[in-house]
């Protein structure tokens, strides 16, 4: 007579036995679960960096990023697939010891079937796919404005696989298929799963329309980088006058009655000299002080005044000019520009330099953009 073993090398009838109880009782006491299967990256094509390569097939071994080792733009599989898994429920608590806020039971642990699951999806549960609990459907949503009608449907994102430990019966065959799960966050990677609701608008629009409000406030309260000095009062400043001192020579060209030069017209006591505008770190606005007037243009005046002001706009950035009778002095530069790009500051480097959307032309010939990313500008050259 042999020897008693549980053990076999194969699937005995003993492991066949229990499997299907084991299976029975996820069909009994399991709760229904949609699955996503992740195809891979989507197809990419025409690509010139060697860290994003192409492939002529759509496996979910493909690595779309190979700098980063991300797959950004996922594919998935239209058909969705009904199993049974069991997990354990548990609130939603938030957790307040940590640094911030946190959920402290937002991750899951689903087991599955192994059997059941391969012989219903073709493969195990991996990484990357996408799992639709059908009882935790919200039919109450708080928006009522929706173009069509929908419950608001719960996800989660595998992370990890593995075989569950108690999922190993008498023969040491596992039964058991235990994933570790996150709620899925709307994000690129998930678009072709988040965009199958119509009418649904999503976490991702919301975030959108807050941050946009946020700038537009931001922008009313805080209109231009720099200090704002145009509410100041500029007292004129007269520096080098004394008795030796002729009054061609003064600072402010004040009380000028008799000019050396007769072609320089008789100056206002009152005129603003360059020495009395306040200078300081980004307070050139490009306004005259005391809210004088200024021209502007690509050109100075041909019968200026003295005491005019011209802002010259074919410099970058643009710089404040004031006639003196003998010369056109510099006042200030208009540094002061917006926080937040855009055609408002394309009259200083914050436009022109930091978001140059221009190409450089190589001495190869070889286009490369001023603007890109890290996965191309950390690119190794070639040999």
């Amino acid at each position: 007579m042999p020897r008693l073993s549980m053990w076999r090398p194969n699937h005995s009838n003993d492991f066949k036995f229990l499997d299907r109880i084991i299976n029975e009782q996820f069909t009994v006491g399991g709760t229904g679960i949609n699955v996503h299967l992740y195809l891979g990256p989507a197809t990419q094509t025409d690509s010139v960096d060697e860290t994003v390569p192409e492939y002529t097939n759509t496996s979910a071994q493909n690595i779309q990023d190979l700098l980063f080792l991300e797959n950004r733009d996922r594919s998935y599989r239209p058909d969705i697939f009904n199993i049974r898994g069991i997990y354990q429920v548990a609130n939603n608590d938030f957790d307040l010891s940590q640094f911030g806020i946190q959920l402290s039971t937002d991750t899951i642990f689903v087991t599955f079937h192994i059997n059941n699951m391969v012989q219903m999806l073709g493969r195990k549960l991996m990484v990357g796919d996408v799992l639709e609990m059908e009882h935790l459907k919200d039919y109450f949503p708080l928006d009522e404005n929706n173009a069509v009608p929908a419950a608001l449907r719960k996800y989660y994102v595998v992370k990890d696989a593995n075989r569950d430990a108690d999922g190993f019966s008498q023969t040491w065959w596992p039964h058991l298929w235990r994933v570790k799960c996150e709620p899925m966050v709307d994000s690129q990677e998930y678009k072709d799963i988040i965009n199958q609701g119509p009418g649904v608008s999503t976490i991702y629009d919301a975030f959108i329309n807050i941050n946009d409000a946020i700038i537009a406030q931001a922008e009313r309260d805080v209109p231009l980088s720099g200090y704002d000095t145009s509410q100041l009062y500029t007292v004129p400043v007269k520096t080098g006058v004394g008795p030796d001192v002729p009054n061609s020579l003064r600072a402010d060209n004040a009380n000028f009655d008799v000019p050396v030069d007769s072609t320089i017209p008789k100056v206002d006591s009152q005129t603003i000299t360059p020495d009395a505008v306040i200078t300081g770190y980004l307070t050139g606005d490009g306004v005259p002080p005391n809210g004088f007037p200024a021209t502007s243009g690509i050109e100075f005046p041909n019968y200026p005044n003295i005491g005019d002001y011209c802002l010259r706009t074919d410099y970058l950035p643009n710089v404040m000019f004031r006639w003196d009778g003998l010369a056109w002095r510099r006042i200030e530069s208009a540094v002061r520009t917006n926080y937040t790009t855009g055609a408002a500051n394309n009259q200083t480097l914050k436009s022109g330099f930091f978001n140059n959307a221009g190409v450089v032309a190589t001495k190869g010939g070889n286009l490369i953009d001023s603007r890109q990313g890290l996965s191309k500008a950390l690119r190794p050259p070639e040999d």
